[in-house]
């Protein structure tokens, strides 16, 4: 053996140490298989970010936007602009809620950042009376696995009561942890009381209220320390139930009787009056939905599932049904499989193209690098705080046509030197030598080339950091392989001839591979010599090519898309009527679509065979898993989605982005809509193709600019779902006390509780009932609350028990109440957006010309629009 220079360093001591060698193979694949069966690394559908924003929702019952926006949007934005890190400060203002988010500078600590928001919150002052306690909160994506669906035409309460125990019992099970109830509203006991029967016993609903609430109590008092010992002392008048509040008294009358709160009131066990409820294929409908906590797979947690509804489906109360509805794991483990079904097909043509051309033994060795590197890339993984998830295996497959290319040209080098009569060893030294450093470097440059997207900022570049980290380990470790153990394999080993099946399959190689060499020889070095001949004519064909590449892109021929929509299995109907549409008449629209599903389902495939559901959702819009991070959804009676989830591509005859536009055409047009939206991507949140903010400072401008943006997007071919962002809001009437109302002795928040007490209603009690948050409301009955009549013949009460008709106490002043207020950095802000249709428009030219052309033209007719 030589011991010249070639024949020392590393690379030469690993080639001739076969035992080092393999036992630094063993240590990358048992500890790359220990990682990932072991749990080191974490398996989810999507990487887990800090979205770098910290969200503030104040509830404030019963109030109108404006009321909102002026009593916590205004103090919540000033308390926290001047805070360090805060780079905008976006809010929203719907009925009954108020959210802002603070997005921070990149780099700002968000527990910090955190901290400081809410210590800025807890110092406001001014928020009004009658809000409940400001949520904040740092902004996540909650992660989704599986839901599953209670159905059947059963009553709500009956529905609600077994996803309660369903979640339960899956909560029992050792691979779920987080399981929540969604499409059901909260218990609510009710107190309704009779206009007349106020009057005729000298009350008033905040009265009947605080009462109720002195009445229902449960406070320690501490205890009595005896000579016996220590006695606890309570009082426990806890009620829970409309039975235990009906006896409450409320009064007793001169001659001795009590007048107890069932006898001058209707005390009804209900849900809170929220216009939201759910149906799978038509039924009543339930969602339990089950969330990944941890360490935990969204694989095992989706079988455990699965698993529950094949036990318990056969002992669900008759004419009820459980169903499989939003699985996240599908797609992961779609992606799974798409990967295991790439590295296989990688490694046979690794292994029969290097066979073909080279030797059947030294392909071998080299296709055993793609799972040892893989291998590799999953026991460093933890190190660099990345998960098994979509992004992350994308980058596996994304590395399958690269991460052998070092281990065959150290082979390629190898098998060069035994062609001329080497032996094994000094062949596996002299060949790896040879190519190292440019195989290094060709692997450093791959590197560098995947590092900018590390330095990506915002939640973007959180999100897809996993693809360079994953790149980089993946090939880095195929680096070690090949230049360290590949060359032990190789130079190890029997020399002369190969016998048996090896000798035949070698012989047969060895024909095929002097047939390549025949062709290279006789063909391909004449026509290479007659190129390098002729070099500036070559040079000028690859400038030309080069040239007419550039004009397909700079001409407009080459379309270009930032995100690319990508078809779901899951395509939403989401529409949106004015502003106190009545929820009958929602639901009408609502089966008008259903009906329009089943025509484009049945013209299209076969029907209901090619869907797993479809789920309608009355007093919620939006596609499938929409609505702000960490933010509030939009809800009410007016809003509606229909969505239909299709079983796999591969088993149906038409795409999702087919039926989603077959969809739309047998809906056709229906008067009073204000959106209808047809989506069928993948994409959560905001799905528009097309978003343009426009602000300014004057509301009426800002809606004129944003109607005219709107009906300059209408002449756009392919353009569609155009929405200005504008929407009439309910019917309002504004209240101002009279001099006849102080005459009474009213004041104006005496005036404004007995009027929301008499509609709203007052909150008596609050309080925990098993798992859920119970209120009690004192009101007027639900028929008389549904009649302006009532408020105009509403009488108050002054403190001197005065009555006076509300017509004489206040001046009544009607309008409209906007739906929603947008904010940013203290502007009003509204959004006209709209989606394209594929093959028709392309999102990114329409935006060009709209910055070229309409939003300049803009401007100028509205100075101060930004």
């Amino acid at each position: 053996m030589s011991t010249g220079p070639s024949a020392r360093g590393p690379l030469a001591w690993f080639a001739r140490n076969a035992v080092a060698a393999n036992v630094l193979m063993l240590v990358v694949v048992f500890g790359g298989l220990t990682a990932l069966l072991g749990g080191r690394v974490h398996q989810e559908v999507f990487p887990e970010v800090n979205l770098d924003m910290v969200m503030i929702q104040v509830p404030y019952p019963g109030a109108s936007p404006e009321e909102v926006e002026q009593g916590i949007l205004l103090p919540v934005e000033e308390a926290v602009r001047g805070i360090d890190g805060v780079k905008e400060v976006r809010s929203t203002a719907r009925e009954g809620m108020g959210v802002v988010a603070v997005e921070l500078l990149l780099g700002t600590d968000p527990d910090r950042a955190l901290s400081d928001v809410k210590s800025a919150v807890d110092r406001i002052d001014a928020f009004p009376d009658d809000i409940e306690r400001p949520v904040v909160a740092l902004a996540v994506s909650r992660r989704h696995v599986i839901s599953l669906v209670v159905h059947g035409r059963k009553p709500e309460a009956q529905l609600k009561a077994l996803g309660d125990r369903i979640r339960d019992e899956l909560l029992q099970d050792p691979d779920i942890t987080q399981v929540e109830l969604s499409a059901v509203r909260p218990p609510e006991i009710s107190i309704e009381v009779p206009m007349e029967r106020l009057r005729q016993y000298g009350l008033t609903i905040p009265q009947i209220a605080q009462r109720v609430r002195a009445s229902s109590v449960e406070i320690p008092a501490g205890e009595v320390r005896t000579e016996g010992g220590k006695v606890l002392v309570r009082t426990s008048e806890r009620k829970e139930w409309a039975s235990q509040f009906a006896e409450i008294p409320l009064l007793t009358l001169p001659d001795g009787t009590v007048v107890r709160l069932g006898q001058i009131a209707e005390v009804r066990e209900g849900f809170a009056e929220v216009d939201r409820r759910a149906f799978f294929d038509g039924e009543p409908a339930v969602l339990v939905d089950v969330y990944r906590v941890g360490d935990q797979s969204p694989l095992d947690i989706s079988e455990a599932v699965r698993d529950y509804i094949e036990e318990h489906a056969s002992l669900m109360p008759e004419g009820v049904h459980l169903s499989v509805w939003s699985d996240a794991s599908i797609i992961y483990r779609e992606r799974i499989d798409l990967l295991l079904r790439n590295a296989y097909l990688g490694l046979v043509l690794v292994l029969l193209t290097l066979g073909l051309f080279l030797e059947i033994r030294l392909a071998f060795w080299v296709t055993l690098g793609i799972p040892i590197s893989f291998l590799g890339g999953l026991l460093l993984m933890p190190t660099m705080d990345v998960t098994v998830n979509m992004i992350s295996l994308f980058a596996f497959i994304l590395t399958l046509g690269m991460v052998v290319d070092d281990a065959i040209v150290v082979g390629e080098a190898v098998y060069y030197h035994r062609q001329r009569g080497m032996g094994r060893l000094q062949a596996a030294i002299a060949g790896v030598r040879e190519v190292a450093v440019p195989v290094v470097f060709a692997v450093l440059t791959t590197c560098v080339a995947f590092a900018p997207m590390l330095f990506v900022p915002g939640w973007a570049g959180k999100l897809f950091r996993v693809i360079p980290i994953i790149v980089i380990l993946v090939l880095l470790v195929s680096l070690v392989e090949a230049l360290l153990i590949l060359p032990a394999h190789l130079g190890h080993g029997r020399e002369g001839g190969a016998t048996g099946v090896e000798g035949w399959i070698h012989r047969h190689q060895q024909r095929f591979s002097r047939a390549v060499e025949r062709f290279v020889e006789h063909v391909y070095r004449p026509q290479l010599a007659w190129i390098l001949r002729w070099r500036y004519l070559a040079v000028g064909v690859g400038m030309a090519i080069l040239v007419a590449a550039l004009g397909l892109v700079a001409g407009g021929r080459l379309k270009f898309t930032f995100m690319p929509d990508i078809e779901s299995d899951v395509v939403a109907a989401s529409l949106e009527l004015p502003v106190g549409t009545p929820p009958e008449q929602t639901e009408q629209v609502l089966r008008r679509l259903e009906t329009a599903l089943d025509q484009a389902l049945e013209e299209l495939g076969e029907g209901h065979a090619d869907t797993r559901g479809i789920l309608s959702e009355l007093g919620r819009s939006g596609g499938f898993g929409s609505g702000p991070v960490g933010g509030q959804v939009a809800e009410g009676g007016h809003l509606g989605r229909v969505l239909v989830y299709l079983v796999e591509a591969d088993q149906r005859a038409f795409s999702a982005s087919t039926l989603a536009e077959r969809w739309r055409e047998r809906f056709g047009e229906v008067a009073g809509l204000e959106s209808l939206t047809f989506d069928a991507s993948t994409a959560t949140g905001d799905r528009a193709a097309l978003a343009i903010r426009l602000s300014h400072r004057d509301e009426q401008v800002l809606h004129r600019a944003a109607a005219e943006l709107a009906t300059a997007l209408r002449d756009y071919d392919g353009v569609v779902d155009i929405d200005d962002g504008f929407r009439r809001g309910k019917r309002q009437v504004e209240l101002t006390i009279t001099d006849e109302g102080r005459a009474a002795g009213l004041t104006v928040a005496d005036m404004a509780r007995q009027v929301r007490g008499a509609f709203w209603g007052i909150e008596a009690v609050r309080q925990q009932r098993g798992r859920d948050e119970l209120k009690v409301y004192v009101r007027l009955p639900e028929a008389d609350r549904r009649t302006l009549h009532t408020l105009e013949r509403m009488v108050l009460r002054g403190p001197t028990g005065t009555e006076i008709p509300l017509g004489q106490a206040a001046r009544l002043s009607w309008g409209h109440a906007p739906t929603v207020i947008k904010r940013t950095d203290g502007r009003r802000t509204v959004d006209v957006t709209a989606d394209v249709l594929p093959g028709r428009a392309n999102a990114n030219e329409v935006m060009a010309d709209l910055q070229a052309r309409i939003l300049p033209a803009l401007t100028d007719r509205h100075p101060g629009l930004t």
